[in-house]
């Protein structure tokens, strides 16, 4: 099962371009253009535009100005230009359809796409740097693997396109937008995409948690909710005439402190945090509008929720008490979900054997948040089993951080264990005693 040389180094061919154009969510222009193009190479069928989303459940859009200016640079940056004008607002990732034309279930795959909002380190000691493929976008960097996903996505679509003969159903490769902030999963799963998924496996590349330690069923992610507070008070000299001012600040600074006074829940871990405040105009102005971003975090899907609906609440308290206005906007939303107990053992043996795994575990994770958790969710309520997998790595700094890189060495890893997921899937949900495309009965 090992790769060809001239794969491999394709992976680290197409993960180093990706990362020197690094997109965030909903501006993956190029990237999506890129992997479009390798697709259909391939024969693969692909779906893209407004055809892969509901327009309604899209979350957290950047405006429409930063779209039109991104989609120039994509083009600049070698994006074919039709491809991209036919993402239209934002409309970017793509599905990836292979038909074998014989009986059999249907296998998905999700790799994110989309960079971080951050200024990648100019130096050195940084590899991307040092060897050239830092990117060269402003405040734009792949600072938690999303690029090696990408290459790990390509790298088995390939492979399937080569073995396509010996499988059998249908397999999908959903290359997701905008996974930072938790915003692009809702609207590909509510176009109906996942609805006759049979397995489905998410995939991310972990730093610090030991080089080829695979977890097969990571359930440490928590629910959250991403949102954003407009404060909009009255203008006032603030030394003539303060009386006549509505302090947007002094509303925004309030709700801060008591965001972050919310009690928290017995029932599990939660968290509140208040990343940005913004507000004023000048020194000796009475501050007419002010912004919060704001996320909460359960380790229930209930537990945020109740954080969510009492930071609601003090939201609204802090603008009552200064007698100004408020609009609370959800620009992104995970859940809690267990990955199905019934795929684990599959999925340990399809990691078995391979060159460069370590150990295998079934549960762990990181506590951070993950919106795959609404695909995972959407194939379990259809009758289909659902996991998460995470491919560690020796990395010397985490995720999300400006000296962010991950281990190429992993990308083979990947690849070559889940062509293995797609070359068993047949014979191993027919162990479970159902006829294909019949849904596998939900966990008791």
């Amino acid at each position: 099962m090992t790769l060809p040389a001239e794969l491999t180094q394709q992976l680290t061919t197409w993960r180093r371009d990706f990362h020197a154009h690094a997109e965030p969510g909903w501006t993956e222009f190029r990237t999506t253009s890129a992997i479009i193009e390798v697709l259909r190479e391939l024969g693969w069928e692909t779906v893209y535009g407004p055809e892969l989303h509901e327009d309604s459940a899209r979350l957290g859009v950047p405006a429409a100005e930063v779209l039109a200016r991104e989609r120039e640079r994509a083009v600049a940056q070698g994006a074919d230009p039709e491809l991209v004008e036919a993402m239209g607002e934002g409309f970017t990732g793509v599905l990836g359809v292979l038909e074998t034309g014989r009986q059999g279930p249907v296998v998905c795959f999700r790799f994110d796409i989309d960079s971080n909002d951050l200024v990648e380190l100019r130096d050195d000691s940084h590899r991307p740097y040092a060897e050239g493929f830092a990117s060269v976008n402003d405040a734009a960097m792949h600072g938690c693997g999303h690029d090696g996903h990408a290459a790990i996505g390509l790298g088995l679509a390939t492979v399937l396109a080569e073995r396509k003969d010996e499988l059998s159903g249908t397999v999908k490769i959903i290359f997701q937008p905008a996974e930072e902030g938790v915003r692009g999963a809702h609207s590909i799963v509510a176009a109906g995409w996942f609805d006759d998924v049979d397995m489905f496996v998410a995939t991310h590349l972990k730093s610090n948690d030991g080089k080829g330690n695979i977890v097969t069923g990571s359930d440490g992610y928590l629910a959250s909710t991403k949102f954003d507070v407009v404060y909009t008070g009255i203008g006032a000299h603030a030394g003539g005439d303060p009386e006549k001012g509505r302090n947007a600040l002094l509303a925004a600074a309030t709700a801060t402190l008591n965001l972050h006074a919310i009690p928290r829940h017995s029932g599990g871990a939660s968290r509140i945090n208040v990343g940005v405040l913004s507000a004023g105009e000048g020194r000796n102005v009475v501050p007419r509008r002010a912004v919060l971003r704001v996320e909460t975090r359960g380790q229930s899907s209930e537990i945020n929720e109740y954080m969510f609906e009492r930071a609601k609440d003090v939201v609204a308290g802090a603008a009552r008490m200064h007698g100004i206005e408020h609009e609370v906007t959800v620009v992104g939303r995970a859940d809690q979900e267990a990955p199905s107990s019934q795929l684990l053992p599959y999925i340990r043996a399809c990691f078995e054997g391979t060159p460069g795994v370590a150990e295998i575990r079934d549960s762990g994770g990181p506590a951070g948040s993950e919106d795959a958790t609404a695909m995972m969710k959407r194939v379990k309520e259809c009758g289909g089993l659902a996991t998460y997998v995470q491919i560690g790595m020796d990395t010397s700094w985490g995720h999300h951080t400006e000296r962010f890189d991950i281990d190429e060495d992993m990308l083979a890893v990947g690849v070559e264990s889940e062509l293995k997921i797609v070359l068993g899937a047949a014979e191993f949900l027919d162990s479970l005693g159902r006829d294909h495309g019949e849904p596998v009965p939900p966990e008791a």
